[in-house]
């Protein structure tokens, strides 16, 4: 089931965020506590997003949080890759919007390799001074 969520669901998309986060970046593990992950959500990204949300089972299993043209956030599970719920939630992105912008870490060759594969273009990198982790990472564009 994919649905629009609401703030009653944050505890479970800070909670997806953080796994899927520290699986993919095992470098940046540990970088903001639960707590911190859930201020997040609450205060900077569901007063700003749309959040998505696609549940199997009762349980969630990948979070998008998107306005004004950017992806702000896309996590799945890790146990839940490969089964198209990145591609779908997505996919409710592109259908709200004619062009998408988003932020991903150069060193993350798999999140690379799915915005490529889903008509995403790279257009600059940078050396990471411009984000809290510090971390080199690529702008990508999408357009319908």
């Amino acid at each position: 089931m994919l649905r629009q969520l609401a703030l009653a669901d944050m505890g479970a998309v800070a909670q997806i965020h953080r796994i899927a986060f520290d699986q993919a970046m095992p470098w940046l593990a540990g970088l903001h506590t639960p707590e911190e992950d859930r201020w997040f959500y609450c205060e900077r990204v569901f007063p700003t997003c749309q959040v998505w949300g696609r549940f199997d089972g009762g349980e969630l299993s990948g979070i998008i949080a998107f306005s004004d043209g950017w992806v702000e956030q896309l996590y799945v599970r890790p146990a839940a890759h490969g089964l198209g719920i990145g591609t779908e939630l997505l996919n409710v992105a592109k259908s709200a919007c004619d062009r998408l912008e988003l932020w991903t870490f150069q060193r993350n060759a798999p999140a690379r390799r799915f915005y490529e594969a889903r008509g995403f273009r790279l257009v600059e990198q940078t050396d990471g001074t411009r984000n809290e982790e510090r971390e080199p990472d690529a702008r990508y564009v999408w357009t319908r």
